[in-house]
């Protein structure tokens, strides 16, 4: 009888090391799965940018998805003599020639009173200002938005953002770390 229970207990142990030894496996295996699966070509749009329009010089319609394949710099303010909005003109001058590189489009959608932009940067002005901001959520003061070259909504701010934080923004959206990768 006594040998029936050490080989009992010797089975059990077997047992328990198989299991014990493909245990450790499946993580391994779930991992190795994961890591080499192929990935989607395309992200999709997160958060898509609300659709604005302005005029053209040549007053015909424009909107904001004729830009697609182009960051969007979208500032939104009561007017152009507000310190916020003169504030965020001298940041994105400050960086312009990088910026201008990303073959950004700057567009200004005033929501108070219209007046003279004073910038070296040629700015699209929106057709309808304070709708564009109730799109974006902005209820009164100044905001940037950033929009990807995809169309995503990639940063709003209600304060000024500096013109380097702009850059990696544009910088670091999908659409431009994909031409980067190598394939």
């Amino acid at each position: 009888m006594v040998k029936k229970s050490m080989n009992s207990s010797r089975q059990k142990k077997s047992r328990c090391s198989v299991s014990d030894r493909t245990f450790p496996l499946l993580p391994l295996l779930a991992f190795l799965a994961l890591a080499f699966s192929p990935l989607p070509s395309q992200a999709e749009v997160v958060r898509p940018a609300p659709n604005f329009s302005w005029l053209t010089a040549s007053a015909s319609p424009a909107s904001d998805k004729d830009f697609r394949g182009r960051p969007v710099v979208l500032l939104i303010a009561p007017s152009p003599s507000t310190w916020a909005f003169r504030r965020q003109i001298h940041q994105l001058q400050d960086v312009y020639q990088r910026l201008s590189a990303t073959k950004a489009v700057c567009v200004v959608a005033l929501t108070a009173k219209p007046g003279t932009i004073r910038s070296d940067i040629p700015f699209t002005i929106a057709q309808d200002g304070p709708s564009i901001a109730a799109l974006y959520g902005i209820k009164k003061g100044f905001a940037i938005a950033l929009i990807g070259k995809d169309g995503n909504l990639d940063a709003i701010s209600s304060s000024v953002l500096a013109g380097q934080r702009v850059l990696d923004i544009i910088a670091n959206s999908f659409v431009s770390q994909e031409t980067l990768r190598r394939d």
